[in-house]
C-alpha cells in the first residue's frame, strides 16, 4: 500500500510563501498523474493543482499565477510552491494521485495564513 507523506506547511503571513513536499513509496509518480488537494474546516476536500506524467499542469482558478506544482520522479516527490498566500488558502493540504481513487490519504500538512 502506498503511503503519502506531506510536509512543508506552517504559519505564514498574507503575501508570504511556502513550499510543500509530498513523498511516497514506490514509483507511482512515474505512473500516475498527481494532485495537491486541500480541505478547509467544514468544507470538502478539493483539488488545487495536478500534474501529468508528461508534465502538463492544471490549477484551480483561485491559485492560478500563485501556485506551481512540479514533480521529481527520481526523488519520488511532488512539490507545490505557493506564493502570495492569502488567508483563504488556509487548509490542510494533501497529495494523492489524480484522480484520488487508488490510495488512502496521508496525514496532510497544515497551512495557516494569518497576520
Amino acid at each position: 500500500q502506498v503511503q503519502f507523506v506531506e510536509s512543508g506547511g506552517g504559519l505564514v503571513q498574507p503575501g508570504g510563501s511556502l513550499r510543500l513536499s509530498c513523498a511516497a513509496s514506490g514509483s507511482i509518480f512515474r505512473i500516475y498523474a498527481m494532485g495537491w488537494y486541500r480541505q478547509a474546516p467544514d468544507k470538502q476536500r478539493d483539488l488545487v493543482a495536478s500534474i501529468t506524467t508528461g508534465g502538463t499542469t492544471t490549477y484551480t482558478n483561485s491559485v492560478k499565477g500563485r501556485f506551481t506544482i512540479s514533480r521529481d520522479s527520481a526523488k519520488n516527490t511532488v512539490l507545490l510552491q505557493m506564493t502570495s498566500l492569502k488567508p483563504e488558502d488556509t487548509a490542510l493540504y494533501y497529495c494523492n494521485t489524480f484522480p484520488a481513487t487508488r490510495y488512502d490519504w496521508g496525514q496532510g500538512t497544515q497551512v495557516t495564513v494569518s497576520s
